[in-house]
């Protein structure tokens, strides 16, 4: 077992260097460790200061959050702040790789603050539907300005170190190397000066006003969640409080978010997250190196796909069918990178209309038309041109990846990414195995997936996959509730008022409903035949399900009623009332049944990458789990 600390001396100044791998969570042998290193270094006349530090990649990365829901064992992460802040002599932190969470509590604490210039710092509580619970809220705005104190911990956000020091948060920046030495000088620095302790300080003046106008900024992004509510509430009660008693009160919102379902739920998701990309047949499988990236379409997913890889520090080469193609996709590209302050990157983007230019490279994916003839003429060609161990990938969203792959001769060199649009900005990456798909292949989109940033959820072949087989339910069902309530805006109301940021309708509004529409084949006997060929094509045109003025705003369209409840007539369908609730369970829960049938065909692994997929990729609200853990935990 490893010993939690190891205590070195330089001088008159102690140094504490703590491990608890992988990333130094606060568990509670560290903290009985911690609160014998105080008592010590408090008893030892020949210590005038202590450094805190830790082994390994990082600093103390927060709580142990294994230890929630079970009884709490002492001490408390609160009470060791409390011991460092009527410490006799005084603390420094030296902080490595990330202080975030209890780690910044505990480093706020101290006296002093020192930080490598790659590390990280953070109060990230409110993405797992908590708020600090060892005196972040208390210690935070006592230290740097109160809007950044706001953003920090409302948003959760980290901040490198350059701007720590910058806003007061710490004292110095170095180089990881030099991280002991500049740690030390300042404790013995202090160790000689007379520097007030932050929970004597008063509270920032203006933070009432600082908090309704952060409320009113983010009020949209804030909707419906528990977290953000509790902390802008306890940030604004504060002012008028003690430390202690802003501490008292912070435990307690704490705890009541903590046994919450929402922070449940939200804790549900950070694991899953984690889990979905670690395969168990996959161990001990070395994915292959890829250094360059190509891809096949300029459209808005191929520039957004080469736009997340020349972001991840990829060189990529696009190829297009014709000159027209090939510049609007460059465009696209390098006005995005341009947007992003990433004008360095230009020289690492090609574009071409030669295939053979694809032959150098380690990856290749198609975002080409979504037609089967199509991505397979894409992966013949591929066949014939690709290097004998390049990744071919294909982004279809619905099709056979074990028909495409075929037509490459290699299957086994072929993987299934499914990107969401915009693709630089979506998280999820859907990852398609094919039945031949070879191990290494697979590992190997899944590292790109986490260079890129994406969260990658593999999935077996078959329509669809997870996340779309379950949207097309969802669509079928709202478009049968449509025909009975013949309101588009009251079935888009009930799913915002569960959570999601847009309603299924104006969705469809927004993707285009002529969307795999043609014209030549239309007959009336479809809903949206009817509105395609009445001009109402979507957002683009100005009008869909809905109107849409020049703000772009969707508002109830009276045109497109009629035709709804014209279509309902003939069909003989009796106009019926519903309630949100009726709305919420006949659109929800025949995706759930959905579900179960992908489970139990394999073609997702767990109920929890199902979860995964639709709050990263669809706009299920992260806080109710996914939709399968809503089903079972939260559902009425």
């Amino acid at each position: 077992m490893i010993e939690p600390v190891k205590i070195s001396r330089y001088g008159d100044v102690q140094v504490a260097t703590f491990s608890n791998p992988p990333v130094n969570a606060i568990s509670a042998a560290v903290r009985e460790a911690l609160a014998a290193v105080l008592t010590q270094a408090s008893n030892d006349p020949a210590v005038s200061a202590l450094v805190l530090s830790c082994a390994g990649k990082t600093f103390f990365s927060g709580a142990d959050i294994r230890e929630f829901g079970k009884p709490s064992q002492l001490p408390t992460l609160p009470q060791i702040v409390t011991s460092l802040i009527a410490a006799s002599k005084p603390v420094v932190a030296a902080i490595h790789g990330q202080a975030l969470g209890g780690g910044l509590e505990l480093a706020m604490a101290c006296q002093g603050r020192v930080v490598t210039r790659t590390a990280k710092l953070g109060l990230p509580e409110v993405k797992l539907g908590l708020l600090p619970g060892a005196g972040g809220t208390q210690f935070l705005p006592r230290l740097i300005d109160p809007v950044l104190a706001l953003e920090m911990i409302g948003l959760g956000e980290p901040i490198d170190a350059v701007r720590a020091v910058e806003i007061g948060l710490a004292d110095r920046c170095c180089e990881e190397s030099q991280i002991l030495t500049a740690a030390i000088a300042l404790a013995r620095a202090l160790a000689g000066e007379q520097r007030d302790r932050v929970a004597s300080r008063p509270f920032p003046i203006g933070m009432k006003e600082a908090v309704q106008a952060f409320a009113r900024k983010h009020a949209r992004r804030f909707r419906m969640q528990l977290a953000p509510q509790t902390i802008l509430d306890l940030l604004s009660a504060s002012a008028s409080l003690s430390f202690d008693e802003g501490m008292a009160l912070e435990r307690t919102a704490f705890e009541r978010l903590r046994d919450g379902a929402q922070s449940k739920a939200l804790r549900h998701l950070f694991a899953a997250e984690r889990a979905c990309a670690r395969l168990t047949d996959l161990d001990g499988v070395a994915p292959r190196v890829v250094e360059t990236v190509a891809v096949i379409g300029g459209g808005t997913m191929g520039s957004g796909i080469a736009i997340a890889a020349l972001m991840a520090g990829y060189p990529v080469t696009m190829v297009e069918r014709d000159e027209a193609a090939l510049e609007a996709g460059r465009q696209r590209v390098m006005a995005a990178l341009a947007k992003r302050g990433l004008e360095g990157r230009f020289e690492a983007f090609a574009t071409s209309l030669d295939w053979d230019q694809l032959a150098v490279s380690d990856l290749i994916i198609e975002a080409a038309f979504e037609d089967m003839a199509v991505k397979q003429d894409i992966f013949r060609r591929l066949g014939q041109i690709a290097r004998p161990d390049a990744i071919l990938a294909t982004n279809t969203s619905y099709l056979d990846v074990d028909a495409i792959a075929t037509a490459s001769g290699r299957p086994h060199n072929v993987v299934g990414l499914h990107f969401f649009s915009p693709a630089e900005v979506m998280k999820l990456l859907e990852i398609v195995r094919g039945e031949s798909t070879d191990p290494d292949c697979l590992a190997t989109a899944l590292a790109f997936a986490k260079r890129i940033g994406k969260v990658p959820v593999v999935a077996r072949n078959g329509c669809g996959f997870i996340g779309n087989r379950m949207l097309a339910v969802r669509k079928r069902e709202a478009e049968k509730l449509l025909l009975l309530c013949r309101s588009p805006e009251r079935i888009d109301a009930a799913l915002e008022a569960f959570g999601f940021p847009m309603g299924a309708f104006k969705v469809s509004d927004l993707a285009g409903l002529d969307l795999g529409w043609n014209e030549a084949s239309a007959d009336r006997g479809q809903l949206r035949d009817r509105l395609c060929l009445a001009g109402r094509k979507g957002r683009k045109t100005g009008a869909g399900y809905y109107d849409y003025g020049a703000d772009g705003n969707p508002v109830p369209s009276a045109e497109a009623g009629a035709i709804i409840a014209a279509f309902a007539d003939d069909q003989s369908i009796p106009r019926r009332d519903l309630n949100q609730q009726e709305i919420v369970d006949a659109l929800l829960l025949p995706m759930i049944s959905e579900a179960k049938r992908i489970l139990d065909e394999g073609i997702a692994r767990s109920p929890a990458d199902i979860d995964v997929v639709w709050t990263n990729g669809y706009g299920w609200p992260r806080w109710t789990g996914g939709p399968m853990f809503w089903r079972e935990h939260m559902a009425p």
